[in-house]
């Protein structure tokens, strides 16, 4: 029993995130020839200020480029 874990920034619509795992669910079926009933999805949404790459979370790296300052 397959489980994809999907982790992503909040802010996507109820609708994109269906349409996500319907994709991704579908992918997998079709790759490993199984029953759709077998795949399992979860999908984790965090705040902006919880994600960061190279010690600038995505807020402040929105911010930056809002006011035209730069990131660390």
């Amino acid at each position: 029993m397959p489980l994809i874990e999907v982790t992503m920034v909040h802010g996507r619509s109820p609708e994109e995130i269906r349409s996500l795992i319907h994709e991704l669910t579908g992918a997998v079926v079709q790759a490993l020839d199984i029953p759709r009933s077998s795949v399992r999805v979860a999908v984790r949404e965090l705040p902006k200020t919880h994600w960061a790459a190279g010690d600038v979370t995505i807020a402040e790296r929105e911010a930056a480029t809002t006011t035209g300052e730069g990131t660390r």
